[in-house]
């Protein structure tokens, strides 16, 4: 007789927990008869991490299909609108240059790989000396003029500029249960796991806890964060570190007030290099989450704090610091057996480009669309999911190490470090060999499930100043008139977006008094 897996148990809340156990509550309609039961258990005593987070475009979807009202969700989360982030310092230390910044904005005005590839012309000097990020798409000016993406009478879920989320991980973690229990069907129990059960083939069957006793259940998701209680300590599934290639391995977070209620709200994550690592600045609702990554091989403790406030301003002098140790890498296997881990207990890559709470919807996503109703077929499922996850995260190594390493900094030992081609993965050497004489194509992503598309590295890339010496081949690139005319047209819609949007404080303000429309 087939055996079939008729019951999920989650082990572990947070962000992770609740994104998986709401994708799957809605994916295998759990409220119908007959259909897989979902359970997650989570600890009353242990704090998820969050420290104010960042989102891609992809959440968008991932709520609208949760059925989750987007006003309710801002005002819930302290929600405001991100449109891409700008990288300070990165290229030069201090001081080289009068403006050393640039946009990764989460869209151009043309695709690249689908609609016209405007940057071997930008290349090529058909904008005169405009920057890349502001030749190509119009969120560079939008976000420094702080405007928002779209204006009250737009729909729900709706854009006029692409953008996704900053938000409070804390209040999101806690919105998602709310909604998954509530609407969606989900079982919730607060117990601390104490121990987990294998059969003798060393498939999971329970879990012992210290209050609601052994849960048990046909497949368990390890979402336990740092502490991996399923796929790590019972299944023993080990953890491959990158510290050879990603240097930070701390972090310290402070929330930082607004000096005044009405003070703008920036609409795109700040992450400016420093000597030792990088400061994230996210603007929240009624405050900045502010922050510092970075290598204590390179920096001390006390001068990371230093750093760290004499970034954030006045209003941060005497405020707590919360440390954070970073570890940094991800599992040999991300499902084995009856378990897959999403989350921190799977892998974990710094949040420089935020992608953290995207590779949990991906991975929630294919879970519930693979889900194998049938014991019998979990072979076949883990090895398509593992196969997907390890390409995801190894692409998303090889983009954030892209930010270090073509960088011209060489002022500290860290900088020196990063650049150093031993801490360069083979497979973006090669690829940055190629760039040099050929600029990047859809050809260098033949990937579905490539994290980080062609626009984002152009926009890195290009943003850094990394030269593509393509003067030898400017025959090809006969488009020059149409580029031109492109160009022009990204101005234009800059200049009517400039007159045409309200400033972010004023949209975020209206949606936590008004809402969207549902039209």
């Amino acid at each position: 007789m087939t055996k079939m897996i008729n019951e999920v148990l989650i082990v572990g809340g947070g962000t992770a927990g609740w994104i998986t156990a709401s994708l799957l509550a809605k994916a295998l309609n759990i409220k119908a008869e007959g259909a897989v039961k979902v359970t997650l258990v989570e600890s009353p005593d242990i704090p998820i991490i969050g420290v104010g987070e960042g989102t891609w475009p992809t959440i968008r979807t991932t709520l609208q299909t949760l059925g989750i009202d987007e006003g309710e969700f801002m005002r819930e989360c302290d929600a405001t609108f991100k449109q891409g982030s700008q990288f300070v310092n990165w290229t030069h230390e201090p001081g080289v240059k009068d403006k050393d910044s640039y946009y990764h904005p989460l869209s151009a005005v043309f695709h690249s790989s689908y609609d016209f590839n405007l940057a071997p012309y930008w290349l090529l000097g058909a904008t005169n000396g405009r920057s890349y990020d502001q030749a190509v798409a119009t969120q560079s000016a939008i976000c420094d003029a702080g405007l928002a993406p779209k204006k009250i009478t737009t729909p729900a879920y709706d854009a006029i500029q692409n953008y996704s989320y900053h938000l409070n991980a804390n209040k999101f973690a806690e919105f998602l249960a709310g909604h998954a229990v509530n609407k969606l069907g989900v079982k919730r129990l607060k117990a601390n796991v104490t121990d987990v059960n294998l059969d003798e083939n060393g498939y999971v069957v329970s879990v012992e806890t210290d209050t609601v006793g052994t849960l048990k259940s046909d497949f368990f998701v390890d979402c336990s964060g740092s502490r991996a209680l399923v796929i790590g300590q019972a299944l023993n599934v080990p953890w491959l570190k990158i510290d050879d290639v990603l240097l930070n391995d701390t972090a310290l977070a402070l929330q930082v007030p607004y000096e005044t209620s009405d003070a703008p709200i920036a609409t795109h994550t700040i992450a400016t290099a420093q000597e030792a690592g990088w400061t994230w600045d996210i603007g929240l609702h009624d405050r900045r989450g502010v922050g510092y990554v970075y290598s204590s091989k390179h920096t001390t403790d006390e001068r990371a704090e230093q750093v760290l406030k004499e970034y954030a301003g006045p209003m941060a002098i005497d405020l707590q610091v919360r440390k954070i140790p970073l570890n940094l890498g991800y599992r040999e296997k991300f499902w084995h057996k009856n378990c897959v881990a999403i989350g921190m207990s799977a892998a974990f890559i710094e949040p420089l480009e935020a992608s953290a709470i995207f590779l949990i919807e991906a991975a929630a996503n294919m879970l519930a669309d693979q889900f194998p109703r049938k014991f019998e077929n979990l072979c076949l499922v883990e090895e398509k999911y593992n196969a997907t996850f390890r390409l995801r995260w190894d692409k998303s190594v090889d983009f954030v190490k892209l930010h270090y390493c073509i960088s011209k900094r060489r002022d500290t030992d860290y900088w020196r470090d990063n650049c150093d081609e031993k801490t360069i993965p083979e497979s973006l050497k090669k690829r940055l060999a190629h760039w040099q004489s050929q600029p990047p194509s859809k050809y260098d992503f033949d990937y579905a499930y490539e994290p980080f598309v062609l626009d984002s590295y152009l926009f890195v890339l290009y943003g850094m100043e990394f030269c593509s010496d393509i003067e030898h081949n400017a025959s090809r690139y006969a488009a020059m008139q149409e580029a031109k005319s492109k160009f022009a047209e990204v101005g234009k819609i800059s200049e009517l977006l400039k007159r045409e949007l309200p400033s972010h404080r004023e949209l975020v303000e209206k949606v936590y008094q008004f809402g969207f429309s549902k039209i």
